[in-house]
């Protein structure tokens, strides 16, 4: 018998419902950053310095097209969510459908771009040149695979809208063993290097995404939907896109400020550049907690403005930020006082240790900070107010976060400590803009 495969988030407890929907998330996203880790960790091991460079260069550019893509796929989640907690369950098919439509073009595009120029982005990147030919190699094979990238990253999109969390937690959980299994036999097996991790990590993706298309299958979904759904609908498009656009270019514009640090980093001497790479691969964990509620409120709020339940969002916001706040405080505890015992997880360079664990104290400070913006972030949301969570983005990385890391690099004794405060001080900047556009901007929904 088929299985429904909808979670109620507009009745109930709404702590109760808030947790059992975000921690499946919150072990999604885990196991999603183990991607990045292993691919790393392994190549480190059994393949040369010039691989790992070839991944880590590599795997930072896909970082942000999976970021942009995952941007973008916003605008299905909270149109889905808005037409499920309306009770429109056809106009929800039909948002679902031209979704897949738009993410049909965009992963032609990107592979159009990515495959045949991957030398190109290799040279705009600062590959090394001992690890050029890797880096492009990593980039090539991963373009091949944006299909699988995209058509993954939508379909968890839907699960969200409909309140399943669990069964993209199923998925990406065979595909990050597939992954982690897959670099053991292509680089330490095989020896293939960064061409080995990068075919492991579209396999498992391509792998993911057969599994949820066979639990689809299996299980029965809240509206109606056949191939025929899939078409561009001309209001479907512009209401996903109003939604998803703000949140890509605020994903890509942010990810811009965090290269002006790491060139700025570069200039200050090869253990600090590592230092720095190496702290942000931790700092992803850091900050899983805060993630997961940013794309559970979201959710959980698209839903409940849908049905008109707008003091049921507001509880789940403070709700979020309460328990988001005690998950920062035990993580800034461990990034501050044991960040060397992290960071030795990625580097055995004691140099690399030292400098990594300066700049994690000073993020030690912004796992508060985002317990309490990105709680803010998923919240407007599912609001369908991308727009301004778009420009308090911009805000804090242009206004905030790379004037601060300039000043700071001219200081006369600088350290990655006080690099690291520019994230801190933007996160205060762009919470303060939050808490003005809460109080001032009413919940806005999108409107099927």
């Amino acid at each position: 018998m088929n299985k429904r495969i909808e979670q109620n988030l507009v009745q109930g407890n709404i702590f109760r419902t808030l947790i059992s929907f975000a921690v499946p998330v919150l072990l999604a996203l885990f196991l999603q950053a183990m991607y990045g880790a292993a691919d790393l960790i392994i190549v480190g091991q059994f393949a040369g310095t010039n691989e790992q460079s070839g991944v880590a260069s590599g795997s930072q550019l896909f970082n942000m097209v999976t970021m942009v893509i995952t941007g973008l796929t916003m605008g299905v989640t909270v149109f889905v969510g808005e037409a499920i907690g309306s009770g429109k369950r056809e106009q929800a098919s039909q948002g679902v459908g031209c979704g897949i439509a738009i993410f049909a073009v965009v992963a032609i595009l990107v592979t159009a771009v990515v495959v045949p120029f991957s030398d190109q982005l290799a040279i705009w990147m600062h590959a090394p040149a001992q690890a050029f030919t890797q880096t492009s190699h990593y980039v090539r094979i991963c373009g091949i695979g944006t299909v699988f990238i995209t058509a993954y990253n939508v379909i968890g999109a839907v699960f969200r809208g409909i309140g399943d969390s669990k069964t993209p937690l199923f998925t990406v959980s065979i595909a990050c063993v597939i992954n982690i299994l897959g670099d053991l036999l292509l680089v330490a097996v095989f020896h293939m290097g960064a061409a080995g991790a990068a075919i492991a990590t579209v396999t498992a993706q391509a792998v993911s995404v057969a599994c949820s298309l066979f639990l689809i299958r299996k299980k029965t979904l809240p509206f109606a939907f056949s191939l025929r759904c899939i078409r561009f609908e001309t209001h479907c498009i512009k209401r996903i896109l109003r939604i998803g656009i703000p949140i890509a270019l605020q994903e890509l514009l942010v990810q811009f400020s965090f290269l002006f640090i790491q060139v700025v980093v570069n200039g200050m001497g090869v253990a600090q550049s590592a230092a720095v790479g190496v702290a942000e691969k931790v700092c992803v964990f850091l900050m899983l907690v805060a993630s997961a509620y940013m794309q559970s409120i979201s959710a959980f709020v698209a839903q409940n403005n849908g049905a008109g339940q707008w003091e049921r969002s507001r509880q789940a916001l403070f709700y979020g930020i309460k328990t988001a706040l005690v998950a920062g405080a035990v993580m800034g505890t461990l990034a501050f006082f044991g960040g060397s015992i992290l960071s030795s997880i990625f580097s055995n360079e004691p140099l690399v240790i030292d400098n990594a664990h300066a700049y994690l104290k000073a993020y030690a400070i912004d796992c508060l900070l985002t317990a309490v913006l990105f709680c803010f972030v998923g919240y407007f949301n599912g609001c369908g107010r991308t727009a301004f969570v778009m420009v308090q983005g911009v805000v804090g990385a242009f206004c905030v976060r790379i004037p601060v890391v300039f000043l700071m690099s001219h200081l006369e004794y600088v350290t990655l400590f006080h690099i690291g405060l520019g994230t801190p001080i933007s996160s205060v900047a762009q919470i303060i803009l939050c808490v003005i556009a809460f109080q001032a901007l009413p919940p806005k929904t999108v409107r099927c």
